[in-house]
């Protein structure tokens, strides 16, 4: 998937301003913020509400493209929760679009329940 993306990035024409593509990760730990052991996770997510964060940090200066895929379900530990990637001109505009998108996905896009 990842590969994917990049490859589409760099195949289109405005993307030869990019000098950076950043890539968050997310994935289900072992233990809650807490501490607690956790089993998993059941994570749920608003589309309407994904693609207006997506679109609101697209809008951004120096942003050229934006790609997120989140896992929906029960998810144990180890699974991926989320790929977030951020393509841009600077490190000074893409680190911290990337860092809103993220927020913004955790605090008003996904439902997130962890299994103990």
């Amino acid at each position: 998937m990842i590969d994917n993306w990049i490859k589409e990035i760099k195949a289109n024409p405005k993307s030869q301003s990019a000098g950076m593509i950043l890539i968050h990760n997310g994935i289900v730990r072992e233990t809650s913020k807490d501490g607690k052991a956790v089993k998993g996770m059941k994570l749920s997510y608003n589309k309407e509400k994904l693609e207006q964060a997506i679109n609101q940090i697209k809008t951004k200066d120096g942003i050229i493209d934006v790609k997120v895929w989140i896992n929906e379900g029960e998810l144990k530990v180890g699974d991926d929760i989320m790929i977030v990637l951020v393509a841009g001109r600077l490190r000074t505009d893409v680190f911290p679009a990337l860092q809103e998108l993220v927020a913004k996905i955790k605090n008003e896009v996904v439902n997130e329940e962890e299994i103990f």
